[in-house]
């Protein structure tokens, strides 16, 4: 009969002219599939570069005379540094007693509204009990994040004609922190940590790697150095790995 032609007195497709119908559905998904496809391989493109970028530049370590050795802060409680923060100040001291540098300055404000205690002076006190001379350290404790923090140390610097730092961090976070150090005017090397609590344990380490892969980002696309905050109680406050 080619099909059916009327149902109680009402048109009805045939059979055939369904068939065209269903026929152009899956056409009509394939573009959406294309793009979602594309934007998953964008996404896994931008994880694969940040990952080399940052893991690259964990295995660094130049200690060249220079004008500051600048630490980038993490937690504190009380003024007592948390276990990430005081990795970073025996590096630094390390390479302060090594005449790496004559300048010690620290870094960071406070990492919760309210807290007595900011990031930098909570350094500057423990450097201080080790027999580090108080004119021999400049205190920056108004930022909230990495590139807060080194803006903060090109202001310090920059009358005092000081200009070449060596920083000290985590490694993970060793790329980001010398890119944004060379925007604001800084010429950085770079002097991570090895004995941070991050580094022993490799799940830690993972999820700080991806967390940076989203900091850089961020601040690609942004420019206000927004981040991620790691050291807090139970191992990371949500924006930053540490104030650095």
């Amino acid at each position: 009969m080619g099909g059916w032609a009327s149902v109680a007195g009402g048109a009805v497709a045939t059979a055939p002219e369904r068939d065209r119908e269903g026929a152009g559905k899956p056409r009509r998904r394939r573009p959406l599939r294309r793009i979602a496809l594309a934007l998953a391989a964008l996404v896994l493109a931008y994880f694969a570069l940040t990952t080399t970028l940052v893991t690259a530049s964990m295995g660094r370590d130049e200690r060249p005379r220079s004008d500051a050795i600048v630490v980038l802060g993490a937690a504190q409680y009380e003024g007592r540094p948390s276990p990430i923060y005081l990795a970073r100040l025996e590096h630094a001291l390390e390479l302060y007693r090594a005449g790496v540098a004559p300048v010690m300055v620290f870094t960071g404000g406070r990492g919760v509204e309210g807290e007595r205690w900011t990031e930098g002076a909570a350094g500057r006190r423990w450097a201080e009990q080790r027999g580090v001379p108080a004119d021999k350290i400049l205190v920056e404790q108004s930022s909230r994040n990495t590139y807060e923090n080194l803006i903060g140390v090109a202001g310090l610097l920059r009358p005092r004609r000081l200009r070449d730092v060596v920083l000290v961090s985590d490694p993970f976070h060793m790329f980001r922190a010398m890119a944004q150090a060379r925007e604001v005017g800084l010429r950085p090397h770079p002097s991570p940590t090895r004995s941070s609590p991050i580094g022993a344990s490799p799940a830690r380490l993972m999820s700080a790697v991806l967390r940076e892969d989203i900091a850089v980002g961020a601040w690609i696309l942004t420019g206000d150095g927004k981040d991620a905050k790691v050291g807090a109680k139970g191992g990371a406050k949500a924006a930053d790995a540490g104030s650095g």
